[in-house]
């Protein structure tokens, strides 16, 4: 099943992202569960926050991801929001 995870930063906390971004995309790049994954951006381009899709059996292990993921250990979201996601097109 596919999971889309949407998570919001916390005001303030780009440093946070950036001393975290490595590892995080480490996560990525090793779980090799994750479809597709980027950042959501403000309104001035900078990072306030994540999109990313996950391609797992079942809702727990998408829940396992996230809380693995070095960004949420470290405390930079303000909110996460897992859903399961229909590809329709792409």
């Amino acid at each position: 099943m596919r999971v889309a995870l949407i998570c919001t930063d916390k005001p303030g906390h780009l440093d946070v992202r950036k001393a975290n971004r490595e590892a995080h995309l480490a996560h990525i790049r090793d779980s090799g569960v994750v479809e597709m994954a980027g950042p959501l951006l403000g309104t001035g381009g900078e990072m306030e926050g994540s999109l990313i899709v996950l391609d797992v059996p079942d809702l727990a292990a998408a829940e396992a991801w996230a809380a693995a993921d070095p960004y949420a250990k470290a405390g930079l979201f303000q909110s996460v929001l897992l859903k399961q996601w229909n590809k329709v097109i792409g």
